[in-house]
């Protein structure tokens, strides 16, 4: 392993070709995931048969947390873990630990279907997690066990969120992903299911990501439709964001009851302000998340790269960033082949 990199205040981090730092590390760590959501990983594709990678081709925990030190040292701020889904990694504790040590890491989080969260929320907290979010596409059970398309039931999710909660994971994030024709007719429900309980659900525009999910614009349900049948039932009004680059806008109830989120990259695209970083589960690097192909840090790893070698690589790919897909989502773009999410996470 190469030196040890210098204290944080000494480097300045790099900025792509519009300008944009780099601030957020998503790190997928398997490509592993238990449900077969109908818009992520439908199980025509991901079948029994369907190879997932194999052990040795993961980046291992040390291997992860070298590359997280690097980018950190280059501006990292917020680190989530991604998948697949996290949890099935094993030992996904450890990691937590050792990515919480990191000098300048200010927030950790981590996202997840919620299927084992109920019995490692507790765990995760203790090492060092900060916060979770839960992907939850209904709360009528129907609409959610044909979208999850393994049968799972909404309330082993609730039970999940209540012990993140328990376990001081706040506030927990839930991600509702909006397709039209299957679960828009939840948008309400949901709203009023976590309306009070200082939970904070964010409601995602069908998206375009891989090439597995049949994705059609008809399918879309604009953010601002969403937040109209919102508004028709419980008054909203708009927020501030918290920092530059969320993704979500936020969205207040009149009656101080809590807040909303939409996350409109399909008809309002925020890429201008992406400061996103993806590494894959057998460590590819991708500065977008349609990217087709992404940079191997596996092999600088495994091959004895010093972290100078490996944070000049980071550096010179980060330099030469020019995504914008969402902002140029058209004819340009459409049979560009890209990267599944269950290998960089959403």
């Amino acid at each position: 392993m190469g030196r040890r990199l210098g204290r944080l205040s000494h480097v300045t981090g790099p900025v792509d070709t519009l300008g944009r730092p780099v601030r957020d590390l998503r790190i997928s760590v398997t490509d592993r995931c238990n449900f077969r959501c109908t818009y992520c990983m439908p199980k025509e594709i991901f079948s029994r048969d369907y190879q997932f990678l194999p052990r040795d081709e993961l980046l291992t925990f040390e291997e992860i947390t070298r590359v997280a030190r690097i980018f950190v040292r280059l501006g990292v701020r917020k680190i989530r873990l991604t998948g697949g889904e996290p949890l099935l990694r094993k030992g996904i504790e450890d990691l937590v630990g050792m990515l919480a040590s990191l000098e300048g890491v200010e927030d950790l989080t981590l996202t997840t279907n919620g299927s084992l969260l109920a019995r490692k929320a507790e765990a995760l907290a203790s090492a060092g997690l900060r916060r979770v979010t839960v992907s939850l596409d209904s709360t009528d059970d129907t609409v959610f066990m044909a979208m999850n398309d393994v049968g799972f039931p909404v309330e082993k999710v609730i039970e999940g969120i209540e012990a993140a909660a328990r376990a001081g994971l706040v506030p927990v994030k839930i991600n509702m992903v909006v397709k039209r024709g299957v679960n828009d007719g939840s948008v309400v429900d949901m709203a009023r299911r976590f309306r009070g309980t200082g939970h904070i659900v964010r409601f995602i525009e069908y998206m375009d990501v891989g090439t597995t999910n049949g994705w059609r614009m008809e399918d879309v349900v604009p953010a601002a439709e969403i937040i109209r049948m919102i508004d028709s039932v419980f008054p909203l009004e708009p927020l501030a964001p918290n920092y530059r680059g969320e993704v979500a806008n936020r969205w207040r109830y009149k009656d101080g009851s809590g807040e909303i989120g939409v996350i409109a990259s399909v008809t309002q695209p925020f890429c201008g302000d992406c400061t996103r970083a993806r590494l894959s589960a057998e460590g590819k690097l991708y500065t977008c998340l349609f990217a087709s192909s992404g940079t191997d840090l596996r092999r600088l790893l495994r091959d004895g790269a010093s972290d100078e070698e490996l944070e000049q690589t980071i550096r010179r790919v980060w330099e030469a960033r020019s995504d914008r897909y969402s902002e140029i989502r058209s004819s340009q773009t459409v049979g560009l082949p890209k990267v599944e999410m269950s290998y960089i996470g959403g």
